[in-house]
């Protein structure tokens, strides 16, 4: 049998549980009932519950995904809860008989609390809002920094460090990227990969993007929510900082919200000249990543292909707008302040 090129955690669909099903599970485990409202997910099935206790999150893990990976997030959750409460993260709720995960034929079950707010992508971008989500993750890096668990080293196609695995999936990229984004993963698998790999590495969130971030729309600069810790790994932080910064690329100016986002970071977590100057291109990295396994999954799954290609457009504008990576890298290192070696 052929190894699937995507692996089976983004090559099989969600699965689709009744919500009749779903709802007896939360009321045998969790001792709640209420209404379900379905959300879009990649891999998973996610659904509001909404009972007279409050709003919860109920995932159903994709059946593909190892326990021990569910394991691991839902451990970060928790680790992340005690060492850092004021972090708008999702809280775990254990079952009636204390259990934070309940193994099903379809996939790990998880209830967690609903976190209010709008996501990013539908407000308003500003350098105040790019400060807020810096320093929102820098201060979740500096979190996880000692978190370590048996799984966290688990390969991810969505990692940066792992671009070069997207050669497989190029040809379902569109006639005039595909070569683009072939010519970059020769420059990174010759230049960058060594560079990124002489880096610690640490747990990072890694999908730090304006649809898994909430805000007041009263108040945008203020997060509500951090979301979807599904893409955790044990990476480097300067790969979590370049996903957040791939969504705030400015076209006509891509250091405009870069700076402040890079400031507040580093003065939350201080980064390091050798971290910068790789900077732009790890976000051409994920900017590629991201159009790369998009474009994939969308040809695989056209029923879900709007969701699947929501950031496409923000990635290609994007790309088109890191034309010069040393003016970028010396404007970051310039707004931080001469970062530590």
């Amino acid at each position: 049998m052929t190894q699937d090129p995507a692996g089976s955690l983004l090559s099989l669909p969600p699965p689709r549980l009744p919500a009749t099903d779903l709802a007896r599970l939360a009321a045998a485990h969790w001792a709640l009932t209420g209404t379900l409202h379905p959300l879009t997910s990649e891999r998973d099935q996610n659904h509001r519950l909404d009972t007279p206790q409050g709003s919860f999150t109920l995932k159903l893990a994709n059946p593909a995904e190892p326990a021990a990976l569910t394991s691991f997030q839902t451990l970060a959750l928790l680790h992340t809860a005690t060492m850092a409460p004021d972090l708008p993260t999702p809280r775990v709720v254990p079952a009636t008989d204390g259990r934070t995960i309940i193994p099903t034929p379809d996939g790990a079950l998880r209830l967690l609390t609903w976190l209010p707010g709008t996501p990013l992508a539908h407000l308003p971008r500003s350098p105040l809002l790019a400060g807020a989500i810096g320093a929102a993750l820098g201060r979740l890096d500096a979190t996880l920094v000692d978190f370590t668990h048996p799984a966290a080293d688990h390969h991810l196609l969505w990692d940066i460090r792992n671009a070069l695995d997207l050669a497989p999936l190029l040809p379902a990229l569109p006639d005039d990227l595909r070569p683009r984004i072939a010519a970059f993963l020769e420059r990174y698998r010759d230049q960058t990969a060594p560079a990124l790999a002489e880096l610690p590495r640490q747990v990072i969130h890694g999908d730090f993007n304006p649809h898994n971030l909430l805000g007041d729309p009263a108040d945008p600069t203020r997060l509500t929510g951090i979301l979807d810790f599904g893409d955790m790994t044990l990476s480097h932080r300067i790969c979590d900082l370049a996903v957040a910064a791939s969504y705030l690329i400015e076209p006509d100016n891509p250091a405009a919200l870069l700076v402040p986002l890079f400031r507040a970071y580093h003065q939350t977590n201080p980064l390091t000249e050798n971290e910068l100057r790789l900077f732009p291109d790890l976000v051409t990295a994920r900017l590629a990543t991201t159009l790369t396994i998009t474009s994939w999954r969308a040809a695989r799954y056209p029923e879900n292909a709007p969701y699947i290609l929501r950031n496409a457009p923000t990635s290609r504008a994007g790309l088109d707008a890191l034309t010069d990576p040393v003016a970028l890298s010396d404007a970051l290192i310039h707004a931080c302040e001469r970062p530590s070696q």
